[in-house]
């Protein structure tokens, strides 16, 4: 028996034809003609090599063999999983159900758990897939089309038509609670130049956000810098007292609710800048239906997700 020669055309054939007990009726019900119908039959037994079909006595309907009885329940079951299939596609296409990665700059590791749970629960038929790196390396897994949904800070100017605003992004200069520069209400420029100054990697943005910072500041001036790898890296470092640490806020919550880290005053503080929800390729590809759901999810949320800066 050659089971791959069996078509779904001869099994829905052959399931009309038992149901029905009559070739005229099921060539009427498939739009055939008798003989096609007859023709269909034949192969079929061809193919399995065994009748499938009897015909009743004093020219009574057909009725299927227990070799018909065999593959009418394959037929059914074939039926059953192509409905599935169906249904699941069906979703897909609505986007109700499906598989979305979104990716985040690092400094979004501190919300994003909690907006990938947030997620979960408005669409539990779409797996989310979370993945974290800086920004120029976000930026090349979207060049790549490796996201579907990208968060970070302002993105590059080629993508703002994709980008949609999801709140605020406060930054600011952290200390240690006994550094000098806590206890003003204001902050001396030139003070502040001679500080060591705790700096993200090149590639991250809050690692460009403080050089645009200094470059207004120091007028020339170049402070001294200690690079590191991560933000908790840098809060350490600034609690052990190694320097000050530009970072963004959302990064220092606990410590600065604790007392572990205080915040330098002053004009121009915080330094305000935008999380930005991105969408699709770099290439303008349209993103897939379950993305687009999972994009409006995160919009209605309002940027409940992110965190509350104190202190």
């Amino acid at each position: 028996m050659r089971t791959d020669a069996i078509t779904l055309k001869q099994l829905r054939t052959l399931k009309t034809v038992a149901q029905t007990g009559s070739l005229t009726r099921a060539a009427s019900i498939l739009n055939q003609t008798p003989p096609t119908i007859h023709s269909q039959i034949k192969n079929l037994e061809a193919t399995v090599g065994q009748p499938l079909l009897t015909r009743g006595t004093g020219g009574g309907g057909f009725s299927p063999t227990p070799a018909g009885d065999a593959l009418l329940i394959a037929a059914h079951r074939i039926d059953a999983n192509l409905s599935q299939a169906e249904q699941q596609l069906a979703a897909l296409f609505k986007g109700l159900t499906g598989h979305v990665v979104l990716g985040t700059v690092s400094t979004a590791k501190y919300f994003a758990p909690r907006l990938v749970r947030q997620l979960q629960d408005a669409v539990p038929d779409i797996e989310v897939e979370l993945r974290i790196a800086n920004r120029s390396e976000v930026i090349a897994a979207l060049d790549r089309g490796e996201y579907d949904l990208a968060i970070m800070g302002r993105p590059p100017r080629r993508t703002m038509n994709q980008a949609l605003p999801l709140g605020p992004h406060p930054h600011g200069i952290v200390l240690r609670p006994d550094h000098p520069l806590a206890r003003q209400d204001g902050y001396d420029p030139a003070a502040l130049l001679m500080e060591t100054f705790l700096s993200r990697e090149d590639g991250s943005g809050t690692r460009i956000l403080m050089e645009r910072f200094i470059d207004r500041l120091a007028e020339g001036h170049r402070p001294k810098r200690v690079v590191m790898q991560s933000n908790e890296t840098i809060k350490q470092a600034v609690i052990a007292g190694l320097g000050v640490g530009f970072l963004s806020l959302h990064t220092v919550h606990d410590e600065l609710a604790d007392g572990r880290l205080t915040l330098l005053r002053g004009q121009g503080f915080p330094i305000m800048r935008h999380w930005y929800l991105l969408y699709g390729s770099t290439e303008g590809t349209e993103p897939s239906k379950a993305a687009q759901r999972c994009a409006r999810e995160i919009e209605a949320l309002n940027g409940t997700f992110l965190p509350q800066v104190s202190g």
